[in-house]
């Protein structure tokens, strides 16, 4: 499996980064080609600081990402991200090994 993370940090107004992010993000994420899988986390920090939202998106293979990455919803989904009044964002991908085999 391949996983596209993307970390939001410090919103300006964090309930109106909700509101928008659930009803305007969330459905373009969810129209993504190849989607597996679509989580949603708040961190909660433990000594340290930590993004406000973490989402995680699961793709079967590294193709299976990398088609996603250039689809016109990509596109959509990340004109939109750039929308968001926040301090930061971060987003990484890699293929996922279980480790406890």
């Amino acid at each position: 499996m391949h996983r596209l993370t993307v970390q939001y940090f410090s919103p300006t107004d964090p309930a109106a980064f909700d509101e928008r992010y659930e009803s305007t993000h969330v459905p373009l994420v969810r129209a993504l080609p190849g989607l597996k899988s679509f989580t949603l986390t708040r961190p909660r920090p433990l000594g340290t600081e930590a993004p406000y939202l973490v989402a995680e998106l699961w793709f079967e293979d590294g193709d299976a990402l990398n088609a996603a990455l250039g689809s016109p919803e990509m596109a959509a989904a990340a004109e939109d991200a750039a929308k968001y009044d926040v301090a930061s964002t971060t987003m990484f991908s890699g293929d996922v090994k279980e480790a406890l085999q």
